[in-house]
């Protein structure tokens, strides 16, 4: 399982198209990567799986996740930019991960381009290429003219290799989500990410706080399988929720799957109260408040397609207060506009962010009635742009 890294903009997404073949970054919004995906790819009869984390630096707590789900990192460098914030980011992780480094150098068409430049700047960092006496494979690509890509793909197989992985396939399935979200017409779906043993449709499984059973198994391409070896990723039915992404999956029988997720889900609840009480405020507070010149509240609805974006905003957003201004997060969840949020920003006079969401016609309907501001967006950074803008 290979993760790619880097900065954004460096060509990730247009790496990996140009080794499947696919075109991932047309589709983007604003030619960004905002969700976890994961494909396989076969070269020379061994499969590798590529999971391709989104480089904006609002995803580092996702892209942590990303590397520990994976034995290798290709991390991809701009040979025009050269090292960037998030490139140091992405070393940092790999590392921590303890995970194998290679570099692919992009984008040496350019006639900008300056590999050498990228190579002493990474040699720096405690990346020292081969050719230099050091130990971390470097591999001058280009993804626009597909030029060395398949020495890219041999250079992953060798580090593969020699780090011995192996998995058994006969164990119950084990794996890790990597994303998350609830389907219009087939409910909660999670990309799951086999790691060991072999999942089949009919199996009971536990994953986070839900339980379920697999109604249906899809590949990358949405095609049906009836069974998902190691290193496999699929898009998996039959949940009778939606688990967080970087939850742990494993088959189980179904009285056990049961019990375990009911106790989880109570000791859910236990930390949210707990959390919720905590919330009043104490005459300490109150009296700095009132030193401070009556802080002004901004509640906000968080609503987004996948767990991930959501976990991004919610973390991303209360980080913009300033002293004037205090964002206060009161909702946030995976899934389209409901009336039940509307009414919630109605009662707390919260504005709504729809990311990557519609609201349905009753709750666009009731929106207009309640005065309930609902704001679509489908690209991150432009969610916190438009806050700034609104505060000051």
């Amino acid at each position: 399982v290979v993760t790619v890294m880097g900065h954004v903009d460096h060509g990730k997404t247009s790496l990996l198209d140009a080794i499947r073949e696919t075109e991932v970054a047309a589709g983007e919004a604003g030619g960004i990567t905002q969700h976890i995906g994961a494909s396989s790819v076969s070269v020379g009869g061994k499969r590798v799986v590529f999971v391709d984390t989104p480089g904006h630096e609002a995803f580092t707590r996702m892209r942590a996740r990303g590397a520990k789900v994976t034995d290798l990192v290709v991390l991809v460098v701009g040979a025009d930019d050269g090292v960037m914030p998030q490139t140091l980011e992405a070393i940092d992780h790999a590392k921590a991960a303890n995970v194998p480094i290679i570099v692919a150098v992009n984008k040496i068409d350019k006639p900008e381009a300056q590999p050498e430049r990228v190579k002493r700047q990474l040699a720096d960092r405690g990346l020292m290429p081969e050719e230099w006496g050091g130990d971390t494979v470097m591999v001058e690509v280009s993804a626009r003219q597909k030029t060395n890509l398949p020495k890219l793909l041999e250079m992953i197989l060798l580090v593969a290799e020699l780090r011995e992985l192996r998995a058994n396939p006969e164990a119950p399935a084990s794996g890790t989500v990597l994303e998350s979200r609830v389907d219009r017409g087939r409910g909660p779906v999670a990309t799951v990410l086999v790691q060991n043993g072999t999942l089949h449709t009919g199996d009971f499984f536990i994953c986070g706080a839900v339980y379920g059973k697999v109604r249906a198994l899809f590949d990358d391409h949405g095609r049906t399988l009836k069974e998902a070896g190691p290193s496999t990723p699929v898009e998996v039915l039959g949940l009778q929720g939606v688990p967080s992404a970087g939850d742990h999956f494993q088959v189980a029988d179904e009285a056990k799957a049961r019990h375990i997720a009911d106790y989880r889900q109570g000791k859910l609840r236990e930390a949210t109260l707990a959390r919720s009480a905590g919330a009043r405020i104490t005459l300490d507070q109150l009296h700095e408040q009132l030193k401070s010149g009556e802080t002004k509240e901004l509640p906000i609805v968080i609503k987004a397609d996948v767990q991930g974006s959501v976990e991004v905003l919610s973390e991303m957003l209360p980080k913009l207060s300033n002293d004037a201004v205090k964002l206060k997060i009161i909702h946030a969840s995976v899934g389209a506009v409901t009336e039940t949020d509307v009414l919630l920003a109605s009662a707390s006079g919260a504005i709504i962010f729809a990311f990557n969401v519609r609201p349905d016609r009753k709750a666009a309907d009731l929106a207009q009635r309640e005065n309930v501001e609902i704001r679509p967006h489908s690209v991150i950074y432009e969610v916190s742009d438009e806050i700034k803008r609104a505060m000051t």
